[in-house]
């Protein structure tokens, strides 16, 4: 699990995720949940399915893995489910028909596509912001694009209205971090170096960030060696939901039981990572 903090201050900023992370810690003093999947694991009808899972149990926002070849930063739970995604078909422009329909199912959740930089640099940065935010899209998580190297990506964001989400580091300098926020929009990912599955933990972190990222946690639900039949998957989207019900009671009471010595809803990099 990793977290992000807001980087944008005050109501209305024009970015969906930063409004409504404001929204939530300002009227109901919590953090929120981003719940993370890969786009067509292990179909990208059921991908859907899942998606629409975290939704209905208490995800405030989507994170939308592209499956990669080379996903050097991912832990092997992401790994394995990216590489399944990969072997049954799934491509780039799988992630506009899956975030439009999220974006149909769910208006009020706003889904951040995330995705190593070169599938988006082969497709053309201009033509995949039109294209993300022609389906609905909120913006893009790039975990190996920095701003210094961000020049077309930062353009084609701002041209058509999405948000930019860079990453940072517990080894992040302060320069790193003041450029890396300064040239963010809605949100600053902030990786470590520690696995989260339960709620008890996710309500550690959420008295500390403006959110909490869980990607592994909601994957493992639905590994499989192999094709499952529909009730098998059935039992399996059972079990995502109940993992995801956990994490968002856990976020939910993180403030209301936050120790004394601990500013509810201060904001802060310091986390758990995926």
């Amino acid at each position: 699990m990793s977290t992000l903090t807001e980087p944008a201050t005050g109501p209305h900023t024009g970015s969906r995720s930063a409004d409504l992370i404001t929204r939530l810690r300002e009227q109901e003093n919590r953090a929120a949940l981003v719940g993370y999947l890969p786009v067509g694991y292990p179909t990208v009808d059921r991908s859907i399915e899942a998606l629409k899972t975290l939704v209905d149990h208490g995800v405030d926002l989507i994170e939308l893995g592209v499956p990669y070849t080379d996903p050097v930063l991912d832990g092997p739970v992401i790994q394995a489910a990216a590489q399944g995604a990969l072997d049954a078909g799934a491509r780039v422009r799988d992630v506009f028909r899956v975030v439009r329909e999220l974006s149909d199912y769910a208006p009020h959740v706003p889904v951040l596509v995330m995705t190593y930089w070169n599938p988006v640099l082969k497709y053309g940065p201009d033509a995949f912001a039109r294209d993300l935010a022609a389906a609905g899209g909120a913006g893009l998580i790039t975990p190996d694009l920095i701003p210094d190297e961000g020049a077309d990506w930062i353009e084609a964001s701002e041209k058509h209205g999405l948000d930019r989400v860079f990453l940072v580091a517990p080894s992040s300098t302060p320069e790193r971090l003041r450029l890396t926020a300064g040239q963010s929009r809605g949100f600053v990912y902030a990786a470590s170096l520690m696995g989260v599955t339960t709620g008890a933990q996710a309500a550690e972190v959420g008295r500390f960030a403006d959110g909490v990222i869980v990607g592994s946690a909601m994957v493992r639900p639905l590994l499989s060696d192999g094709p499952l039949p529909d009730d098998e998957w059935a039992v399996r989207l059972t079990d995502l939901a109940e993992v995801t019900e956990d994490l968002a009671a856990g976020v939910r009471s993180a403030r209301a039981s936050a120790p004394a010595d601990v500013p509810a809803g201060a904001k802060t990099t310091s986390g758990e990572a995926l």
